[in-house]
């Protein structure tokens, strides 16, 4: 089974990557590096599926070189990596580890000889423990840490790095993390998801300074997005599902992008933000050189008085889902794209992740082809879409999911660690090799 579309069909320059992130893939922690919230998390009984972990993952620290041949061989243009704090600051702030930063200078260089573009994050969810013993990112602090690791990143790799993004998904890193407590490190509280809210983006903006002021160029963010639609059509929902879309698809992008939060959401939290965050709103939103947008699914919002502070529940709908009971629901996707280029007009867009966890491969094949149809339909209206990373290249370790969930087009044995390309894998290479 292949794609019905062709590369050409996105135009010349058009990018197609796969995206990975450090904790999940790289294991190697007997190099120096120091301790993150994910590895004391997923050591706490309950957390994570099967009680599995990262410590080893796919081994990416060893077999680097043979998944940048994969990437190669399948005719991929860029791999969207992340760095590894603790890899390479264990501490979070103060000496470097030198193994590290030796790690990640054999893969960026064997990106370059392979013709991969290096697409990096700094940000992909592993804080130093040490960071978080202080209070994470609750503990305005932690920003200027983050762009004193900024600073170093850009020094060592900033000459060799074709783009870089300060954080994944802040969403992920404040409200998942911090409120529904499903990620590291944890909290369910709505003091810390407020603080946290507002702390990561004051990073990226410390974050994007830094590196501007070392001379890093093609800088951005990655924010995740989800389609809010009321459960019925009762002025009720329609109003939860407004809040959900205030929360999850303009906080941070206004935030970084305009200044300013949505006034739905902080009529809600005003009383949890850090005093005087108003005063850092400049600060937060440096101007940026690209988007970058993860899309996967949508909810559907019922109100619910009951529940305080965020007053709806979600759920999902009836359309054909993944093995997480995500529904897929491309058109979403083109409204997205639509929407943040009219909304935050003259910057270039990546959609920065996209994919299926499901073991029918043809499903995944289905998928991928259905937001290329998306992205080919934004384009139509005029949108600026630079590029397309799948996630993800290897089955890996899927945070609170362990290794149940299969989002790569590569499988591994979960033994010995060897990668066998799926059929996804070979629509790729087919696809991207005309």
């Amino acid at each position: 089974m292949m794609f019905s579309h062709d590369r050409n069909d996105f135009g010349p320059d058009f990018v197609f990557g796969v995206a990975m992130a450090a904790h999940q893939i790289e294991g190697g922690q007997t190099d120096g590096r120091g301790a993150s919230i994910w590895d004391s998390f997923a050591a706490t009984p309950g957390n994570i599926k099967n009680a599995e972990n990262g410590v080893v993952a796919c081994d990416h620290y060893n077999r680097w070189a043979e998944d940048l041949d994969l990437i190669r061989d399948g005719g991929f243009d860029a791999y969207r990596f992340s760095f590894s704090w603790p890899r390479l600051i264990p501490e979070g702030t103060g000496a470097s580890n030198e193994a590290g930063f030796d790690f990640y200078d054999r893969l960026i260089d064997g990106m370059l000889q392979r013709n991969i573009k290096p697409l990096a994050t700094l940000y992909h969810w592993d804080l130093p423990s040490a960071l978080q013993d202080k209070g994470g990112w609750m503990n305005r602090d932690t920003t200027r840490a983050f762009a004193d690791y900024a600073t170093q990143i850009t020094r060592r790799f900033g000459d060799r790095l074709a783009t870089t993004a300060t954080l994944n998904e802040p969403w992920c890193i404040t409200i998942l993390s911090h409120f529904l407590g499903i990620h590291a490190p944890g909290y369910r509280d709505i003091r810390a998801a407020s603080r946290a809210m507002h702390h990561v983006l004051l990073a990226h903006g410390l974050g994007i300074d830094a590196m501007r002021a070392e001379g890093g160029k093609d800088l951005g963010i990655v924010v995740n997005m989800e389609k809010c639609e009321p459960l019925t059509q009762s002025p009720q929902d329609a109003a939860a599902a407004e809040l959900g879309d205030a929360i999850f698809n303009q906080f941070f992008l206004d935030g970084a992008l305009k200044g300013r939060y949505p006034k739905l959401v902080t009529d809600r939290i005003a009383q949890y933000l850090p005093a005087n965050w108003q005063d850092d709103l400049k600060q937060i939103s440096p101007p940026v050189d690209w988007i970058g947008l993860n899309y996967y699914t949508r909810s559907l919002y019922q109100s619910d008085p009951t529940v305080p502070v965020f007053p709806f529940t979600q759920s999902r709908g009836p359309l054909e889902k993944n093995d997480l009971g995500w529904e897929t629901y491309p058109q979403a996707l083109t409204e997205f794209l639509k929407r943040a280029s009219d909304r935050y007009p003259g910057l270039p867009i990546y959609v920065t992740e996209n994919g299926m966890s499901e073991s029918d491969d043809g499903k995944r094949i289905e998928f991928f082809d259905k937001h290329f149809a998306a992205i080919r339909d934004a384009q139509k209206q005029g949108v600026d879409v630079r590029g397309y990373m799948a996630w993800t290249l290897i089955d890996n370790f899927e945070w609170a999911e362990g290794y149940s969930a299969k989002f790569g087009i590569v499988a591994m044995d979960p033994i010995t660690r060897d990668r066998t390309p799926k059929g996804s894998y070979q629509a790729f290479q087919t696809m991207l090799h005309k």
